[in-house]
């Protein structure tokens, strides 16, 4: 395990399904420490659905422009963590990405384009040689994002791989319809908020509903544009539509799931 010295590339930012009860988090932040004591690592959320990666594709992607150039952002929902997947690190214009080749980056990196990639092939910037087969966070991922936050080359990480064969999530495309977008439901947040893959600019400055699982749904402003109890939908801070309750839950109430379709239209 390399250490290495602080340069401007001085911050880390951690998501995973890891959850606060085990000590996976804080032994991953321990490694980071033993190689950069100086580095600054922020807890982007552990409480991933496990192996759920739709989730953290759509997590970090939204996170990632909040961040300073040169942030390094370390991500492990990886359900194939031991096999064949690859173990990659990316260059982007403002950052650089650190996790396994699952698709868990296809968000960000369909907004922010690669410069470059490698598959995470030199050991001299792991923990150990001979990783654990469980536990690519503490043995690779965090190693290697601590070294590159501190300014090791992307080059020197591993064996440069072409940025377009990194695997792609597919969540589904929003399309055209004649009265409106027809879309379906990306992500599910803690408030039980149905967050949609339809970008808010669809709906801008029009009157809009939508219509999901028989339901028509009218398009708001605010939360509070609703009474107490009823379903509404609104462009999110995330800049997507998403359908909420008004004071409640609208994942439990309306019996809304991930992937299911919705069509906004416009009138």
């Amino acid at each position: 395990m390399q250490k290495s010295q602080l340069n401007q590339r001085s911050l880390i930012t951690l998501l995973s399904d890891f959850g606060d009860r085990d000590v996976y988090v804080g032994v991953m932040k321990g490694i980071i420490t033993q190689i950069n004591p100086m580095l600054q690592v922020i807890d982007l959320t552990h409480q991933i659905p496990p192996q759920d990666i739709a989730a953290a594709r759509f997590c970090l992607m939204n996170a990632y422009p909040y961040f300073p150039d040169g942030s390094v952002h370390i991500a492990v929902v990886d359900p194939g963590v031991g096999s064949q997947r690859r173990a990659i690190a990316v260059e982007l214009k403002k950052g650089f990405l650190v996790g396994p080749d699952n698709g868990i980056f296809s968000g960000v990196l369909s907004q922010n384009p690669a410069i470059a990639a490698v598959e995470l092939t030199n050991s001299n910037y792991w923990l150990t040689a001979q990783p654990s087969r469980t536990f690519h966070g503490r043995d690779i991922f965090a190693p290697v994002g601590a070294n590159l936050a501190s300014g090791v080359p992307l080059k020197q990480l591993g064996q440069e791989i072409n940025p377009a064969t990194l695997v792609k999530l597919d969540i589904g495309e929003c399309q055209k319809t004649s009265r409106g977008v027809l879309g379906c439901i990306q992500y599910i947040d803690g408030f039980g908020n149905l967050i949609s893959n339809i970008p808010g600019n669809y709906v801008k400055g029009k009157i809009w509903q939508v219509q999901l699982a028989g339901l028509t749904i009218p398009g708001c402003e605010t939360y509070s544009n609703g009474e107490v109890g009823e379903a509404i939908a609104l462009i999110g801070s995330h800049g997507w539509v998403e359908i909420a309750i008004n004071g409640g839950d609208a994942h439990t109430q309306l019996q809304i799931n991930c992937h299911d379709a919705l069509e906004v239209i416009n009138y």
